[in-house]
């Protein structure tokens, strides 16, 4: 079982960037998947961007793709979501998700997870 905690959320403004990160603890983190998933305020939860175990595969959603970058550090057990110009409509509780895996795939299904944080509120005024 893994531990998930994101930090880095906060309020900004429209074109400026934030550094989401995701720190887990409990088992060894290279042998998870892991995603980005964001929810706005009566919306449902959508995805966002997912990493391989090993870095070797990422994907993000068209929504945010040329803007954020997914990233992780096993070394440091740490998966990062960089966010660069910042829109209003990204304005969402952001939620970091694992899943364990044995091989080098990416998951884009919430269902897909089994592990999730406790989410970070992003909001970007106009």
């Amino acid at each position: 079982q893994v531990q998930l905690v994101e930090s880095g959320g906060g309020l900004v403004q429209a074109g400026e960037s934030l550094r989401l990160s995701c720190a887990a603890s409990g088992r060894t983190f290279s042998l998870y998947a892991m995603g980005w998933f964001r929810q706005a305020p009566g919306k449902e939860r959508e995805f966002v961007a997912a990493i391989s175990r090993t870095r070797g595969s990422r994907y993000h959603a068209d929504s945010v793709k040329g803007r954020f970058t997914i990233s992780r550090d096993n070394a440091e057990n740490t998966a990062y979501l960089q966010m660069n110009s910042l829109k209003p409509e990204d304005t969402a509780i952001y939620y970091c998700a694992a899943r364990s895996d044995t091989g080098y795939l990416y998951y884009i299904r919430s269902s897909e997870y089994a592990y999730w944080g406790q989410g970070t509120q992003i909001t970007v005024s106009s």
